[in-house]
């Protein structure tokens, strides 16, 4: 399993970035993909997923309105488009995968522990 993250950079309060995730080694169309972000001395924390059928997606309530996760199943990469960033978006953005086709209920898509395989981040800096 590989997931490859990119497309992070510095960027001032207010602009937009896209990150991609390129992945390989599973199925993609029957995994639940994520973005996790982790800054200096906090714990990794939940930003969006999107079910594997691709019919859910869910948000941390810091990024909804902002942030937008899509799913490209023909080229097995997951997106994250981050508009109206902020400073406290700074981060190292992790994609992760459960590619056990599992549906889950309410913010199930949100836990951390369901995600078995992870990628190896890019660093989103955004200056104020």
């Amino acid at each position: 399993v590989q997931l490859q993250a990119s497309g992070g950079g510095l960027v001032q309060a207010g602009g937009s970035l896209r990150l991609s995730c390129a992945t390989s080694g599973f199925t993609f169309e029957r995994s639940s993909m994520s973005w996790f972000r982790q800054s200096p001395r906090k714990e990794r924390e939940f930003v969006a997923a999107i079910s594997w059928g691709g019919a859910t997606t869910l948000y941390a309530d810091s990024v909804k309105g902002r942030f937008a996760i899509s799913r490209d199943n023909a080229n097995n990469t997951v997106y994250l488009q981050m508009n109206s960033l902020k400073p406290e978006d700074t981060g190292v953005y992790y994609c992760g995968v459960d590619p056990r086709a599992r549906s889950y209920s309410g913010r199930g898509l949100a836990n951390r522990p369901n995600y078995l395989y992870w990628g190896q981040g890019t660093l989103v800096t955004v200056s104020s």
